[in-house]
């Protein structure tokens, strides 16, 4: 009889062990079963062809084999992640290592992430296979397997794993565990989640807080790059909607940036989103914190207020509220309106090329607050930092001393990778690279270009990122790309998704009104294109933002390369 497949999240494989409760180590009597489960697993890694996990399950007896023992008590205990080259992966990794576990892993390609990795003694295989879990000639193996949410239940590694007794884990139960102990503060939203988790860690960290933070993305100023190792109780953290993985925390803080439609891959609409997130604000603990975004509707709707009586508080200057009652834990909202309890008023560009404001609590303003990362949704984020520290160490310092701090500390952050990352300028060519890859954020960061260079030919690279994404958004996304001067598309990065959805990035270039638009798929031909036409006239002030979640980050580099090689020969 075929055995039914089993998903990665089926819980009977996810087995209630974790770090000091990790004691696996398998030992199997029978070489035979062993060598049939290996055989097996290794034909599925040459012919990547899908195995029923429980095929190698056969008898009473050799489930009896995969028993639970430690042939050296002294050694250390091996975690193996599959799909460590991604940054929530990775970072989970990094921490693996600072807790003296023997960590390894794996990946499809090679990525930055893998590289400090590598440095820190991490034992990296790129590709998967049965081999990159068995060490001394097929004697060890991990104690316990850790699995990207981007990786098919089919994968090779986990087959073998399973089949072995070896604990597999998806990384929402991971971090579950990691942070159960911990004051966590968890940052979620549709989007800007990783700068806010960013700059709260750096913050924090700056102002004397021994905490630990995980963030999915290369943080220049962490020296874990998307990592904070530290002591302390507190533990901040990008939490992440897509497939569910925020559904595990229990946060003692949850911030909520905005929500909307997004991962279309896996939400069918927006309402679904709205449900995950309700979900996640269930989890937070008995006692702790919503701090929310109250200008965002998506968020604020979060909060199941009437609508009648949202209206007429905000058209009285304030917002509705509910007490800690209602749900077991506090509520602070944060916005550039007035209706918020901690808001931001006067924002006006500054020479460092971000944003200067005056913070207001309740109405009343406290600080003069200046960032150098751009754009006023920087601004949105940064108040969602104070308002979360205000809450974290108000009854440990006083109020005075923490806006001070905060206003000291805020101006210093210099952003994330591919958030508005400038790559280098030739002559009169400004090259800049974002992560960009939603209606809404690709509307943020052009709308903060044309505040820092107004004056300037902007030009736009845009990788529209899966199709499916694409054909949901095509509409939002020619509105947003039209605050450019000349837009770019390029073909589809494709990920996580297969069938055809009859969208391709041509079908977007005729949807842009108001700037010049064309469609060249290859990446290498877009540089090559755009380093002829700004040779033409190498000295005129331009602009080039290259835009997307895929291989895009490529072609800043390669061009700016490019016309160094051309215009700056001596």
């Amino acid at each position: 009889m075929k055995t039914p497949a089993v998903s990665v999240s089926d819980s009977r494989y996810f087995q209630p062990l974790f770090l000091e409760k990790v004691k696996i180590h398998v030992h199997l009597t029978d070489s035979r079963y062993k060598s049939t489960v290996k055989e097996k697993c290794i034909l599925a890694s040459k012919e990547n062809r899908h195995i029923s996990l429980l095929t190698t399950h056969a008898s009473k007896g050799e489930e009896d084999c995969n028993s639970v023992q430690l042939k050296n008590r002294n050694q250390k205990h091996w975690i193996h992640f599959v799909g460590v080259g991604g940054c929530g992966v990775s970072a989970l990794a990094f921490l693996a290592v600072k807790q003296g576990f023997e960590v390894s892993g794996s990946d499809l390609k090679w990525s930055s992430f893998m590289d400090r990795l590598q440095q820190a003694g991490v034992r990296l295989h790129v590709g998967h296979s049965a081999l990159n879990i068995e060490s001394e000639n097929g004697s060890r193996f991990p104690n316990a397997i850790v699995v990207s949410s981007a990786i098919g239940e089919d994968n090779v590694e986990i087959l073998l794993a399973k089949s072995l007794g070896i604990p597999v884990y998806k990384r929402d139960y991971w971090l579950a565990k990691l942070t159960e102990n911990r004051k966590l503060i968890a940052v979620a939203g549709t989007h800007g989640k990783s700068t806010t988790a960013s700059l709260l860690a750096y913050v924090l960290k700056a102002m004397g807080d021994d905490l630990t933070a995980v963030v999915g993305a290369y943080v220049p100023q962490f020296p874990g790059g998307n990592i904070i190792w530290g002591d302390g109780q507190h533990f901040v953290l990008e939490a992440d909607e897509y497939d569910g993985c925020f559904l595990e925390l229990s946060p003692y803080i949850a911030v909520v940036t905005n929500v909307e439609w997004e991962h279309v891959d896996f939400f069918r609409d927006e309402e679904a989103v709205k449900t995950f997130f309700r979900r996640f604000l269930k989890r937070i603990r008995l006692g702790g914190h919503l701090i929310i975004c109250g200008d965002n509707s998506g968020a604020y709707s979060l909060l199941d207020y009437t609508s009648e009586g949202t209206k007429q508080e905000q058209a009285n200057g304030t917002m509705s509220v509910p007490s800690s009652d209602t749900y077991g834990y506090n509520i602070i909202t944060y916005g550039i309106s007035s209706a918020n309890e901690w808001h931001a008023s006067s924002i006006c560009p500054n020479s460092k090329g971000g944003n200067d404001y005056v913070l207001c609590h309740r109405g009343k303003p406290l600080a003069e607050i200046s960032l150098q990362i751009p754009g006023v949704h920087n601004v949105l984020n940064s108040i969602a930092v104070i308002a979360t520290v205000m809450v974290l160490l108000r009854g440990q310092r006083q109020v005075h001393e923490l806006i001070n701090s905060l206003k000291s500390h805020l101006p210093d952050f210099i952003g994330l990778s591919r958030r508005f990352e400038m790559i280098g300028k030739v002559h009169g060519c400004q090259i800049y690279d974002d992560y960009a890859h939603h209606p809404t954020e690709v509307c943020c960061v052009l709308q903060a270009a044309r505040r820092r260079f107004p004056s300037k030919r902007l030009v736009v690279v845009f990788q529209p990122h899966t199709y499916s994404r694409l054909a949901a958004f095509k509409d939002d996304f020619a509105v947003a790309l039209s605050y450019a001067d000349h837009v770019v598309i390029t073909e589809v990065y494709s990920v996580r998704e297969a069938g055809a959805w009859n969208v391709c990035g041509k079908d977007l270039t005729t949807l842009i009104v108001g700037s010049t638009s064309e469609y060249i798929p290859a990446l290498d031909d877009v540089v090559d294109k755009l380093a002829l036409e700004i040779c033409k006239d190498p000295f005129r002030e331009i602009v080039i933002l290259t835009l997307g979640a895929g291989d895009i980050n490529t072609v800043g580099p390669k061009l700016l390369h490019e016309l160094q090689k051309r215009l700056c020969k001596a």
